[in-house]
């Protein structure tokens, strides 16, 4: 694969029995790039997530560039209130390493407080995971996927569940993450708002390929109301 190029997709097709879920994608990511995935509900988006991954049967190729480490924000995580799992618990799944848990914990805005055996902590591990906010278990299993130090991060709608004056914060994060660690990300969302602002490039979806490039030149209304179907409301950013 030619240097920059992370990941190429090429004639992707995924089939549950007869029906067909995704049918002739092609496209490429390069490094650095933030890839918007957007589309209407049932147009493929989380099935493409899941194909990247390796997780369901496909056709076609899906070529990562060697010894590419790809980490997954999975769209939500239906935790019951009272499980016995208290945050510490869960990371300590992925990792044992106290200190890779606070950094990561760290770069995901968690401020370090209360010295617990002459350490300083995150007061969130001591909570059951079952209990944080929308915006904090979103933050969580970000530094979750951020353990192991991946080149590549997948979200699915990074803020589904998250209250409307966190969102912001979210995507904010997520910006200033890919910055400071030179990271390439994958993102489904539904907010054309958020792809203007963050991605380098789109692609439209409704199980087969609708427009791909930057998002000022290939979302045009022509293009918006193939994928979504009728009349739809057209902003074009600034």
């Amino acid at each position: 694969m030619e240097p920059g190029i992370l990941l190429r997709v090429k004639d992707l097709k995924v089939k549950f029995d007869h029906h067909v879920a995704l049918d002739d994608i092609s496209f490429e990511v390069k490094k650095g790039e933030t890839l918007a995935v957007i589309g209407p509900n049932g147009a493929g988006k989380s099935v493409l997530f899941r194909a990247l991954l390796g997780l369901i049967p496909y056709s076609g190729k899906i070529e990562w560039a060697e010894d590419i480490d790809v980490g997954y924000v999975p769209q939500r995580l239906a935790i019951a209130k009272d499980l016995p799992l208290t945050t510490e618990e869960f990371f300590a799944l992925k990792e044992k390493n106290k200190k890779e848990v606070r950094n990561a914990l760290t770069a995901v805005g968690f401020e370090e407080d209360k010295p617990h055996k002459g350490h300083l902590t995150h007061h969130v591990l001591k909570r059951k995971i079952g209990v944080l906010s929308g915006g904090e278990l979103q933050r969580v299993l970000i530094a979750f996927a951020l353990l192991g130090g991946p080149e590549v991060l997948l979200f699915d709608e990074p803020t589904s569940g998250v209250d409307v004056s966190s969102e912001e914060t979210i995507y904010g994060l997520l910006h200033k993450l890919q910055e400071q660690k030179g990271l390439t990300m994958i993102l489904i969302s539904h907010e054309l708002q958020v792809v203007y602002k963050y991605a380098t490039t789109v692609i439209c979806l409704n199980k087969e390929k609708v427009c791909f490039g930057p998002p000022r030149e290939v979302l045009d209304r022509e293009s918006l109301e193939k994928l979504y179907g009728g009349e739809v409301g057209y902003y074009r950013h600034g």
